[in-house]
């Protein structure tokens, strides 16, 4: 593989590995010092390749379980300190990932700045947070980590004390020896009131304050002020999607809190100008629109007689403690003395502010006007509104047909819904939407499913009507598979007069989405939707509203199809959809359900989206954040900002830069395609679903059920209380291979399709001109370099109880072979990542530190699963599942 990676290249990870080193020794003693150190240095041997394979194994087999879990958190943390260091140095970064880059791109191009800012005036582009469970890492320590980034800012800029007066090196080791000191793991599982906690420590601390300043750097870079297109999404609180524990109380504490949260930052932020505007009207022009909001304010104190944007800035912050309390139900932190009228809507509190802003600006050369901290709160209030985020409901279409059935059966309407063709089932539901005319009688006990489902609609309605009606925009429908799908959240959503008729009413009924996830879902997309349009029920509503968003999932389509054909078909579906959605004079909106891992639609947020067909993109999308991911990215003020640009920028290139494949290339490479995918889907099809003891193989190979001892989520690891690969749900099934170092969801079916293709010089080129398959090939070269079939097969020795388990661990190790030859025969490649110096470097440097904690995690897997009952077994095992993925980072 070529010369080995020196730690000592990154020197953030050498001072954080020796201060690691120096607390290990001083708080786990000299022994386990000693121990770790010999263990490392082996394994940093055996990858050099200075010593044989079996090298490491004395040092682990010497370890006690109390020494082995003391091992294994040291070798976390390593992993989670390199995460770190490499972060700071912008490993993950990509150069032209800059909204001034794209710029500069489309004016080579001939797109100006103006056709930039007519895309951005009905542009969406949002990041939405999910509880999806692939984060294993506490909170704890996540804090801890962001503490240790922060001080080492400091310490880059040569700043000796903290501000609070601590000494920076001595600041940054405390943290280090309290990261060793917090438990790694969670006790308790974690319920969605946690998760609703934990994605708000993001939203607030992190979205809040970031969005405003890119979107003042935006402003320098355009040239003009840009519309708020970047705005931020959640599903946590609302996916009810196989998690019975999110429930109308669920929703009602998410958008509560969010509401807490965002008009706390407003009410801190007004406190703020009020004590820095300190303008006085004998030494200033005040125009008379500030001079009236001063007079509304009720504030009387003699000593700012003179000074009318304080007394404004009191006013506006009477109104908004006034909104806190109505809308929170409890009095704001710092209660005004002033008595205020609540506003009725986020555009009356901006209406204000820019009233001080033009006051501002029409006094002396305008400096004040643009003030800085005025004008990021008023980009924020358009961003955020009272809701902070937009909270989306999600349910599988399985409830919603169950629910309707109950519903159309009291009513007298459809004694068995359920029985009905899909013909018959349309016909009624269209007869439904031509009325108002809600199915539910209050004083009726429904069962616990129906009952809870209206409560959930019930309770959407209350919160758009106290929030606002951004709060819940979407109603996503997980498992659509047909047009009656869309047509019962129509249905339902008109109990709580989420859905009205008319076209009047399209612009403020809630959006109901399908979630194509399967191969055979996706193909069938265009048609639903082409039928969905052409509805007068329907189609006048969605004209009225401009656009209409589908979501197609990665993760569901991967499990059923492995990764190319899944990709493929993604890409195909996006293609097929934007005729239908052109023909119909409607801006499409494309939600992208993408995870961490590669199996799941990971990879670079900016090459996916630059990969995407053109035309699909239009300025508007959504992708989903989710578990490590949301960390990672987004942990951290410069990291959000550096993730965030990257997506706009791509969405900008995205949506404007021209074809650069021509019409002939465009049919050669889609025929090429076509049968790669067909070739893989039967490899991958072969094995994971025709194969009899597959299922069972897997099983016992991978910690799929050491897996779900994890408190890591609320959400059940699988549909049903079945053993099928089918039920089971795909985080559990990427991460579980992850762990057993064998990534078999990003690349099982490819080898197979590579090596029976012919033309091998085609696929080169395709892999130099085409986008979409350079990056389904950068991906899959990052998962094929991330995974070890040495490792993998001692996973498989798990397995050895199994019929067949030698055939089938030979047929993955064979397709892992025949994928690697032919990625690096299709790049021109002599290795993995050869021609991606960084990433390769990254990898390398922590395979040495995963290799011990794969070879301990067999040994107590063994252990555990002869019976023995040690806790510290159990302990140990769950340990190695986190400091693995710690370590590969993206394997969730």
């Amino acid at each position: 593989m070529g010369p080995p990676i020196q730690i000592s290249q990154n020197p953030d990870i050498r001072y954080l590995g020796r201060i690691l080193g120096d607390v290990i020794r001083a708080y786990g003693g000299d022994k386990l010092f000693r121990q770790t150190e010999y263990i490392r240095s082996a394994s940093v041997d055996r990858h050099r390749g200075l010593a044989g394979a079996d090298a490491i194994d004395p040092g682990l087999e010497a370890l006690s379980l109390d020494d082995t879990i003391a091992f294994v958190r040291g070798f976390m943390l390593f992993s989670m300190l390199a995460n770190l260091a490499e972060d700071r140095q912008g490993v993950a970064a990509e150069p032209e990932a800059t909204v001034a880059a794209a710029l500069a791109r489309l004016d080579a191009d001939g797109i100006d700045a103006a056709a930039v800012a007519r895309l951005l005036d009905a542009a969406l582009i949002a990041p939405v947070l999910t509880a999806h469970p692939t984060e294993v890492r506490r909170k704890s320590m996540l804090d801890h980590k962001n503490r240790i980034a922060e001080l080492m800012q400091l310490r880059d800029a040569g700043v000796e004390e903290t501000p609070q007066g601590d000494i920076v090196e001595e600041a940054i080791r405390r943290q280090i020896v309290l990261l060793w000191q917090t438990r790694p793991l969670r006790t308790e599982k974690l319920f969605v009131a946690d998760e609703i906690d934990n994605a708000l420590t993001y939203l607030r601390d992190v979205f809040l304050p970031v969005v405003p300043k890119l979107y003042a750097r935006w402003e320098k870079e355009l040239g003009q002020r840009p519309a708020s297109f970047l705005r931020v999404g959640s599903w946590i609180g609302g996916d009810r999607d196989g998690n019975p524990f999110v429930t109308a109380e669920t929703l009602r504490l998410a958008t509560s809190r969010n509401a807490a949260a965002v008009l706390g930052h407003y009410i801190d932020a007004v406190h703020a100008l009020g004590a820095e505007l300190s303008v006085s009207s004998g030494l200033a022009t005040v125009p008379d629109a500030v001079e009236a909001l001063a007079e509304a304010s009720g504030d009387e104190a003699p000593s700012r007689r003179d000074e009318p944007y304080r007394r404004a800035l009191s006013g506006i912050y009477a109104r908004l403690c006034a909104t806190y309390a109505g809308i929170v139900g409890q009095p704001p932190p710092r209660p005004s003395r002033l008595a205020g009228e609540a506003y009725a809507a986020p555009a009356d509190f901006r209406r204000d502010l820019v009233v001080i802003a033009n006051g501002l600006s029409a006094s002396g050369e305008g400096q004040l006007g643009s003030i800085g901290a005025l004008g990021r709160l008023i980009r924020a209030v358009e961003v955020f509104g009272f809701h902070l985020a937009t909270l989306d409901m999600r349910q599988n279409s399985a409830v919603h047909e169950r629910v309707l059935a109950e519903l159309l059966s009291v009513s007298g309407v459809c004694d068995d819904y359920a029985a009905l063709s899909e013909a018959e089932r349309v016909a009624l539901l269209t007869a439904e939407l031509r009325s108002d005319r809600p199915l539910a009688a209050a004083w009726h006990e429904w069962s616990e499913e129906t009952a809870g489902e209206l409560a959930i609609i019930h309770t959407a309605a209350e919160v758009r009507q106290r929030l606002g009606q951004e709060t819940i925009c979407q109603w996503i429908i997980s498992m659509a598979q047909d047009l009656s799908d869309l047509l019962e959240v129509h249905v339902l959503a008109r109990e709580a007069g989420l859905w009205r008729g008319g076209a009047e009413a399209g612009a403020t009924n809630l959006m109901v989405v399908p979630l194509f996830e399967t191969i055979d879902d996706l193909g069938r997309a265009p048609d639903i939707m082409a039928r969905y349009f052409a509805m007068p029920e329907v189609g006048p509503q969605v004209a009225a509203r401009g656009h209409q968003e589908v979501m197609i999932g990665y993760s569901d389509s991967n499990k059923d199809g492995g990764y190319l054909t899944s990709t493929w078909g993604l890409y195909q579906a996006s293609q097929a959809l934007t005729p239908v959605f052109a023909a119909a004079g409607n801006a499409m909106q494309l939600f992208h359900g993408r995870g961490g891992a590669v199996g799941r639609g990971g990879g670079s947020a900016f090459a996916a989206i630059r990969a995407q067909p053109a035309g699909t993109v239009q300025g508007r999308i959504r992708i989903t954040e989710q578990g490590e991911v949301i960390a990672a990215k987004f942990g951290t003020i410069e990291s959000a900002a550096t993730n965030l640009e990257a997506m706009v920028s791509a969405s900008l290139l995205a949506s404007l830069e021209p074809e650069k494949l021509s019409e002939k290339d465009a049919g050669r490479f889609t025929q090429a395609m076509d049968a790669l995918s067909g070739r893989a889907l039967g490899a991958y099809r072969g094995l994971v679903y025709d194969t009899p003891a597959f299922k069972d193989f897997f099983r016992a190979m991978t910690p799929i059920a050491e897996i779900a001892t994890l408190k890591i989520g609320s959400r059940p690891s699988s549909r049903k209380k079945s053993t099928a690969i089918e039920d089971l749900r795909a985080i559990p099934w990427v991460f579980s291979w992850a762990q057993a170092r064998t990534m078999l969801p990003g690349w099982y079916g490819t080898g197979e399709a590579f090596a029976a293709f012919e033309d091998q010089a085609l696929l080169a080129d395709m892999a130099q001109s085409w986008p979409f398959f350079a990056a389904l090939l950068g991906n899959m070269e990052m998962v094929l370099a991330k995974s070890d079939m040495g490792i993998a097969a001692r996973y498989a020795a798990l397995a050895g109880e199994v019929d067949g388990h030698e055939a089938i661990f030979s047929a993955i190790r064979d397709g892992w072979n025949r994928a690697h030859d032919g990625l690096l025969r299709i790049t021109g490649q002599s290795r993995l990542l050869e021609k991606s110096p960084a990433l390769e470097a990254s990898i390398r440097l922590r395979l040495p530190y995963i290799e011990p904690l794969n070879l301990l995690q067999i040994e107590l897997m063994k252990r555990h699963r002869a019976g023995e009952t040690d806790p510290r077994i159990a302990e140990g095992i769950q340990l190695t599942i986190n400091a693995i993925a710690t370590a590969l980072r993206n394997s969730g």
